[in-house]
């Protein structure tokens, strides 16, 4: 559902947004009268019932807020048709109890993204394209009041002395607010949706991100505890592809997952998902993914997915690797499989152990076996474009030798066009495989073009 603009007018403006007002956008006298009654509504609502109703109880709250609605509609006789009532009604409604504006676009589930730029710029992502909506705020203190609708009941902070915070929706969806005097244009809301929808590996070989040849490689690498990184931009597809991976997982090992923000959704029983905990009010609390990674050693894990590498606790993931905890996945944020590996050198480094960096690297060419690197192309498709094997080292570099790609030759209307295929190279760990009793025929090594149509 789209909305247009609201009003221009606040009865009580937040302290905080003490920055520069966006122009105005100009409104019909009669949004401006619906506006009037919406203020109305919720001045009188606070006034009259925040004693005495739990804004906790939504039901109870949606009928306080209906019986105020329609005295005031009748107090201000105001022509309205029975579907403008009802719209107008669901506003409000979403502005006391959802989050205002946004709330239909939380509610779209072919939304994935939603993008706050300041009170007049609010974008989403469908299909992996960016698009501007009609949604619009009356100001930039209407955005402060859905980010204190966000961040108070997790117990957060934001304000000019803290004017960051990452947190997570009830629902999973991953937010990130960030407002003035950092946010020159105001306040800025970053919304991640939760996937409700798990994709396996079938349906990603059904919207073409991959090939069933890739998909059947992938599976055995899983089962024969190759340790694989997932790569790439943001916003690719790796925790959609992390998780498909996840699930060739066997039920019988003890599985740990190490987030950030859990989004993964593992099916199999022996699993602990750990989540790390930013800091308190105070500053104090906070539980880093690195101290998860060490703890989630002493567990006795047959495997470590860590939903991704950022900082420090690469190092801890090497050395894990290293020493006998093999089968471990993860994502990490590159442009190329090369990228990838100096991106983990960097991180390691970031651990503070001063280690040469000719160690750190010795340390990722044992580690890592296989880099999956995917990417969004120009219409949104997203795609494996290159799957890579570590091979080892040659002097101070760490070699890597091409398996599969992905090989974009045009643009035909809107879409992309293009193959996979695989590079004619048999992989050193093809042994490692075998040897696990998984049998892979020689001719999905063979180059031939496999062409997927997109799915819409």
């Amino acid at each position: 559902m789209r909305r247009r603009s609201n009003g221009n007018t606040d009865p009580a403006p937040d302290p905080r947004a003490s920055f520069s007002e966006p122009a105005p956008v100009p409104r019909s006298p009669q949004v401006q009268a619906y506006n009037q009654i919406r203020e109305r509504v919720q001045r009188r609502l606070l006034a009259e019932l925040s004693p005495v109703v739990d804004t906790n109880d939504a039901a109870s709250v949606r009928r306080a807020l209906e019986a105020i609605f329609i005295e005031t509609l009748q107090e201000e006789r105001l022509p309205m048709s029975r579907s403008d009532r009802t719209l107008l009604f669901e506003q409000i409604v979403a502005d006391v109890l959802g989050f205002g504006p946004i709330e239909p676009l939380l509610r779209d589930e072919t939304v994935t993204e939603v993008l706050v730029n300041g009170a007049n710029h609010v974008f989403v992502e469908r299909n992996g394209i960016l698009e501007e909506t009609d949604i619009r705020f009356r100001d930039n203190s209407e955005v402060m009041h859905v980010v204190d609708r966000i961040v108070t009941p997790l117990g957060r902070r934001i304000d000019e002395s803290s004017p960051m915070v990452d947190a997570r929706l009830p629902d999973g969806s991953r937010v990130n607010i960030i407002i003035p005097p950092l946010a020159i244009d105001g306040p800025s809301i970053s919304i991640r949706k939760f996937a409700r929808a798990i994709f396996d590996m079938e349906d990603l070989i059904k919207v073409g991100t991959l090939t069933r040849t890739m998909a059947d490689f992938l599976k055995a690498c899983v089962q024969a505890r190759l340790n694989i990184v997932v790569s790439g931009g943001t916003s690719t597809g790796k925790t959609t592809l992390l998780n498909a991976l996840s699930g060739f997982l066997p039920e019988n090992e003890r599985i740990i997952t190490i987030e950030d923000s859990a989004e993964l959704q593992l099916h199999q029983r022996h699993l602990v998902r750990l989540e790390s905990r930013p800091p308190n009010i105070e500053g104090k609390g906070a539980v880093s993914i690195r101290q998860l990674v060490i703890n989630a050693l002493r567990m006795r894990p047959d495997r470590i997915v860590v939903g991704e590498v950022r900082g420090g606790e690469a190092l801890d993931m090497l050395q894990a690797m290293n020493t006998g905890h093999d089968g471990s996945l993860t994502t990490a944020h590159s442009n190329s499989p090369r990228d990838t590996l100096a991106r983990i050198s960097t991180m390691a480094l970031m651990a503070g152990m001063e280690l040469p960096l000719v160690a750190i690297r010795e340390q990722i060419s044992s580690a890592f076996d296989l880099i999956v690197h995917v990417d969004r192309l120009a219409d949104g498709a997203r795609k494996i474009v290159d799957i890579s094997e570590v091979q080892g080292m040659e002097g101070q570099t760490i070699v890597m030798q091409d398996i599969f790609q992905y090989i974009q030759t045009g643009i035909k209307g809107a879409h992309v066009q293009g193959y996979f295929t695989a590079l004619g190279v048999r992989p050193s760990f093809m042994e490692k495989i075998e040897t696990s009793g998984i049998d892979l025929p020689p001719t999905i090594f063979n180059p031939e073009r496999e062409y997927l149509r997109r799915a819409h």
